[in-house]
């Protein structure tokens, strides 16, 4: 074999009109050993060297295998250098977090306890779906809950409509599909998620940015910076690696589901989309059907269903009188055809001692056993302390109902009352007082009534200011952490010059409470040209002051990483822990400013001779002052943080609407049941008990 080498290696160097001297210079080895190998004086070639003889004379394919084999080596596959996918790990992380998500809930909400109730399908009628040549081939739809994943691939354009009433289990299906698809998932495929169609507003934002805000909310490590330069999130819907499944199209806003409709159909993505019939129905006669959808309507539970399922959720055998009136049909038959109303049924009466489901008899009309589950099932989850808690919950709903939204969000507490900036600016003007009674001494009566004077200007400023801001930029929970950027951008150079005008006026307020107060208690001491030359110098200070401190928090934001969680608890933490440590940055840097800036001015003005009263003392309080009550106020008016606070720690709770130990109350209702949790917000367990509670108000 090596002769058959040194005639190849001879043949193809005098093809590529090389020189055995060129030829060893190119390949890198030494001129004998290329003589060597082309005279049979050398047999064993190493497998570098003909690696790099087959380099030099530029053999590929077939040449190159055939060198090798007469050199009696098989050259070894050389993998490709693995390349480092963001979406990949980051669809992959979305994957582990929404499975185990989903699993929870699952546990939470008693699926498998003893045994899932059976949820079937039939298609729906023609009217409600496209045709089946724009769907992909017909087929056949019908199936039950463990079939979900099944049914959905035979859609040949992957968009299925799953309709059904209040409480048919549309949840449970949703829920089930996911954990399925997951389980049968290849590294290539979409992960599916579950959106919450309530709080999409179709006229305001499209929706795939709705869904990448979604995401980012739910799960804020995909706010990272995206490979093509937008969100990791948004990288994700536009390369369709997330599957939206859309659970609630009839709880979007009333007057918006035709214009829902309408931005769906001009999207191609895959998806599955829930909605009670007639909300549906109503969107698809007002404009289309869902383009290239399948769709389907969950069945009712039969009488069978039922004696299959409650007997087994307790030992006790007090079911059979109810089972009999159901087989004989009438108002209970009706009641107990829905997964929501006979889980209602089970919580109530098996899983709830001295309980008899038979006080169900009493009862002869469909609507009025509905309200008696509805209303029995917090005194069955909560015992002796319903009574202390539907107040709370009565407000919850409320709340939601009056927002038009059903999710339970931190952020969003008190943005539904009408004294939201009051409410801000009194805790603002408050803090400020503390702050300014205690720098200046408030045991005097000047030191009192300047204390007071701050902390109204304050209020009012800062209580306007929040006012505006929650009505034309609702706050939301920041998803950044504190890193610099390596340069300025537009967002900096905006927030830099918000922060002037804002500053410039909290100066000129600052200056007018302290002329107030010489005139109040050193009349005649500083003169109309004092007090305005005082305003000429607060105004710029506090203007240049805030604008440094403003561009600073915009220069200083960065997407959170991986490791943020995103349940309701978690996304509170990082966001008092983003608003504390931004404090714990730009105080410092705006009271030194101001300290530095005044004491600049006063010795220009002390330059021309203009009389002072300050003092170095003078200027390192007023730094001192300005820079921990400004972060105060921002933090209260300014961050949804600050408004969380205000709001669900204090004033709902002085006011009796909401319990002082919030969180500990909304995790206990969870676990409860009575809510759960969907990404960083928690909603009622069904949309029929949020509009009990709301209707008990």
């Amino acid at each position: 074999m090596s002769s058959q080498f040194g005639v190849l290696l001879r043949q193809w160097r005098q093809r590529a009109g090389l020189s055995q001297e060129a030829l060893a210079q190119l390949a890198g080895v030494g001129i004998r050993t290329v003589r060597g190998l082309e005279i049979g004086e050398r047999t064993d070639p190493r497998m570098g060297t003909v690696r790099s003889l087959a380099d030099a004379l530029k053999l590929t394919g077939a040449e190159r295998a055939e060198l090798f084999a007469a050199a009696g080596r098989d050259e070894p596959v050389q993998a490709e250098p693995v390349r480092f996918d963001p979406l990949a790990e980051a669809a992959e992380t979305l994957k582990v977090a929404v499975e185990a998500r989903w699993r929870r809930e699952e546990e939470q909400r008693q699926i498998h306890d003893p045994v899932p109730l059976p949820v079937r399908w039939d298609p729906a009628p023609v009217e409600l779906q496209d045709s089946w040549l724009n769907i992909g081939g017909e087929a056949d739809l019908r199936g039950r809950l463990d079939q979900v994943v099944e049914v959905y691939r035979k859609v040949g354009s992957r968009r299925l409509v799953v309709l059904g009433r209040a409480g048919s289990g549309k949840t449970v299906l949703t829920t089930r599909f996911v954990l399925d698809l997951l389980k049968a998932r290849d590294v290539t495929d979409p992960v599916p998620v579950i959106f919450s169609l309530g709080s999409w507003h179709p006229e305001r934002v499209g929706l795939r940015d709705w869904m990448a805000e979604q995401l980012i909310r739910d799960h804020p490590f995909l706010g990272a910076p995206g490979p093509s330069g937008g969100t990791v999130a948004a990288a994700l819907v536009d390369a369709q690696r997330v599957l939206p499944v859309l659970d609630g199209f009839d709880e979007i806003a009333a007057g918006l589901h035709r214009p829902a409709l309408n931005a769906l159909n001009t999207t191609t993505l895959p998806l599955l989309l829930t909605s009670r019939v007639d909300e549906y129905r109503d969107a698809v006669e007002g404009t289309d059907v869902l383009t290239s959808a399948a769709a389907i309507v969950l069945a009712d539970l039969t009488c069978d269903d039922l004696a299959d399922y409650l007997p087994r959720t307790t030992r006790k055998n007090v079911w059979t009188p109810v089972l009999d009136e159901v087989r004989g049909g009438g108002a209970l038959a009706k009641v107990l055809t829905t997964p929501l109303m006979v889980a209602l049924a089970r919580r109530i009466y098996s899983d709830t001692p001295d309980h008899d489901p038979a006080e169900l008899l009493r009862f002869h009309d469909a609507d009025e056993i509905e309200r008696h589950l509805l209303g029995s099932f917090v005194p069955a989850v909560y015992g002796a302390e319903a009574e202390r808690v539907r107040p709370w919950l009565g407000y919850l709903a409320d709340h939601l109902t009056r927002l038009g939204t059903h999710d339970v969000a931190w952020w969003q507490f008190g943005t539904s009352a009408k004294v939201t900036g009051a409410a801000v600016g009194i805790a603002v003007g408050l803090a400020d007082l503390l702050i300014e009674a205690v720098v200046f001494g408030a045991l005097t009566t000047r030191g009192l009534v300047f204390a007071a004077l701050i902390g109204l200007v304050a209020g009012v400023v800062f209580g306007v200011v929040h006012r505006y801001v929650a009505r034309t930029a609702p706050l939301g929970p920041v998803r950044t952490r504190l890193r610099l950027r390596g340069r300025l951008g537009k967002r900096v150079w905006s927030r830099g010059l918000l922060g002037l005008g804002f500053g410039g006026a909290v100066g000129g307020a600052f200056s007018l409470v302290q002329s107030l107060a010489f005139l109040l208690f050193s009349p005649g001491l500083r003169s109309a040209a004092d007090l305005l030359v005082d305003a000429g110098v607060y105004v710029p200070v506090f203007g240049l002051g805030a604008a440094l401190a403003f561009g600073l928090v915009a220069a200083m934001e960065a997407p959170l990483d991986v490791r943020s969680a995103g349940s309701p608890g978690d996304v509170i933490d990082a966001n008092r822990r983003h608003v504390l440590g931004l404090v714990a940055v730009v105080v410092p840097v705006f009271g030194l400013f101001v300290v530095a800036a005044t004491a600049v001015a006063v010795g220009g003005l002390r330059a021309v001779r203009w009389p002072v009263l300050w003092t170095p003392a003078g200027a390192l309080t007023l730094g001192l002052v300005t820079g921990v009550g400004g972060g105060l106020a921002y933090v209260l008016s300014l961050t949804a943080w600050g408004q969380w606070v205000v709001f669900a720690r204090v004033w709902l709770p002085l006011t009796g609407r909401l319990p002082w130990r919030l969180p500990e109350f909304l995790d206990d209702a969870y676990r409860r049941g009575v809510l759960r949790r969907a990404g960083a917000v928690y909603q009622f367990r069904h949309a029929r008990l949020q509009e009990h509670f709301a209707r008990l108000r």
